[in-house]
């Protein structure tokens, strides 16, 4: 059976907030040069994921992001 990206999705956002918080932390490591990588405890950061999960409208690429400092 294969599961697509939207299927995964739909399935994470039903998790309660800290496993999903666990998803986004893990998927970060994967990519790629940590140094640049928010960590998953900083308020700002979940309350910015929080806005952008709500407003994908003005999604902005994780290399984009990656290379901001």
């Amino acid at each position: 059976m294969s599961v697509n990206t939207d299927e995964i999705l739909t399935a994470a956002i039903q998790l309660p907030e800290s496993d999903r918080l666990a998803i986004v932390s893990r998927l970060l490591e994967t990519m790629g040069d940590e140094e640049h990588l928010p960590s998953i405890d900083d308020d700002d950061f979940v309350e910015e994921m929080r806005l952008r999960s709500d407003d994908s409208s003005g999604a902005v690429p994780w290399s984009q992001l990656r290379n901001e400092d």
